[in-house]
């Protein structure tokens, strides 16, 4: 079962960088993207730039314009993009519903996905115990997924609306990613029949990145490893399409001094920040590149200077925490940009 318009771009090995244009980028987005950006320029392949703004909610043209800005203000291009242009496009997931549609369709016909009414509030309910949770709240019990056609329209007249499941197989699935290594998951226990396309509509993450990294024929993916749970399961939506698997590569992230994810309540780390009080991009490139064990401490370097020394097996096995004595190495105080 192939997607339409499916056609191979190139021989060339693909990455991608992949925001999501919700908040400004921060020193921790701008390593996971020097990274991939280093990983396909070391390969001699092509760079793609995608914005990941399918939920219209929670997207702001305005940040999106900050993120592309930004980028190449640390030195960074891309060969594809919404700026751009390219054989791909579009490159904003916003214009790109037509390829989801068509996935829907195909796993539709073929019996792979099927409605389901449940609400997040009627799983919590069901939830038992609060172990083997995940992001998207308890694994989905099967509730919907043999439902007979008259117990799906009545609960259908009861809920007014309902999302789409991917049909999980049994059994584990395998994959070795670049860091983490050897990784194994039994999707079925471990998430249960996961939501393809929202009851508002939406398609869901899970699906939009596999089709959009499937069509633009990304070979290579690194990114945060917040999303390594989620891989196995667009391992199994690349299989059901009968796409190629890319090759993964999950970087542990970059911290707050407060031991959380970094983000815009980490005041001092946006990279608009760094500009305002004149830090030359050179010096966070260097600052980055040292982070992820890509020199042997900071100093001023451009993105191309890194390109020969860019090494899967250099990369950090644990997370990077950001504290006000690093700070002080791009000249900033945490504090004083609360």
């Amino acid at each position: 079962m192939h997607l339409p318009l499916y056609r191979p771009i190139s021989d060339l090995p693909a990455g991608r960088y992949a925001p999501s244009p919700t908040g400004q980028l921060h020193l921790g987005n701008a390593r996971t993207a020097l990274l991939a950006w280093l990983q396909i320029r070391r390969l001699g392949g092509r760079f793609i730039l995608r914005l990941e703004d399918l939920d219209p909610a929670r997207s702001v043209a305005a940040y999106a314009r900050q993120i592309l800005a930004d980028l190449r203000w640390l030195g960074l291009d891309w060969d594809e993009g919404p700026d751009v242009g390219g054989p791909c496009g579009p490159y904003e997931q916003s214009r790109r519903q037509a390829f989801y549609d068509a996935a829907v369709d195909l796993f539709r016909r073929s019996g792979r996905i099927f409605p389901c009414a449940c609400s997040r509030k009627d799983l919590a309910e069901l939830a038992r115990a609060p172990h083997g949770q995940n992001e998207e709240g308890p694994p989905y019990p099967g509730i919907c997924r043999n439902l007979t056609p008259a117990a799906w329209e009545a609960k259908l007249r009861q809920k007014g609306q309902c999302a789409y499941r991917f049909q999980v197989p049994e059994g584990s699935l395998s994959f070795v990613d670049a860091v983490a290594g050897p990784i194994s998951q039994n999707v079925r226990q471990a998430v249960g029949d996961f939501v393809v396309r929202r009851a508002d509509g939406v398609t869901a993450y899970q699906l939009a990145v596999v089709v959009d990294d499937a069509l633009m024929g990304v070979t290579h993916v690194l990114r945060g490893d917040d999303l390594l749970a989620s891989t196995p399961r667009q391992i199994l939506l690349y299989h059901a399409l009968d796409m190629p698997v890319p090759h993964f590569c999950h970087v542990p992230l970059v911290l707050g001094p407060d031991g959380a994810r970094l983000s815009k309540r980490h005041g001092g780390t946006a990279i608009s920040a760094l500009q305002e009080q004149g830090i030359a991009p050179e010096k966070v490139i260097g600052f980055l590149a040292y982070t992820a064990g890509l020199l042997p401490e900071p100093e001023p370097v451009r993105p191309q200077e890194l390109i020969p020394l860019f090494a899967e097996a250099k990369l950090p096995r644990h997370p990077w925490r950001v504290t006000e004595a690093a700070l002080a190495e791009l000249g900033l105080s945490i504090e004083k940009n609360h």
